[in-house]
């Protein structure tokens, strides 16, 4: 019996040997051809997941109204508030300018703080999807 527990050891580290020896199998590159679609698809993906992070902020409402007037306050929001990113949204019959695009709602109202000194109806939102 112990001639043939040995025997069986020898001839399975000789196997385990054998094909250590031989496998090569990371040693070669491999290519990936793909559709000019697929990079399509995923800027696609790329521009609605970048929305969908938008939407899940809160924002503060500086302005609604007129299409011109809407204009005239972000362009004097952003000269005096330049690290506050600002952009203007149509909801039918106003356009309103959102500002920031706060993680939390605690940043959002520290900031509200500060807008509301400089603009008198402010109010701070939470968009929904």
């Amino acid at each position: 019996m112990r001639i043939l527990a040995l025997t069986k050891a020898f001839f399975l580290a000789l196997t385990l040997f054998i094909s250590c020896y031989n496998s090569n199998a990371q040693a070669t590159n491999i290519t990936v051809k793909q559709d000019t679609k697929f990079e399509q698809l995923l800027n696609e993906k790329r521009k609605t997941n970048i929305s969908n992070a938008i939407n899940e902020r809160y924002q503060i409402q500086i302005f609604s109204g007129d299409s011109e007037k809407a204009k005239s306050t972000l362009n004097e929001f952003r000269q005096e508030f330049k690290d506050i990113d600002a952009t203007i949204f149509f909801f039918t019959p106003n356009y309103k300018v959102w500002v920031g695009n706060f993680k939390t709602k605690i940043d959002a109202e520290r900031n509200l703080i500060e807008i509301r000194k400089k603009y008198n109806n402010v109010h701070l939102i939470k968009p929904n999807k």
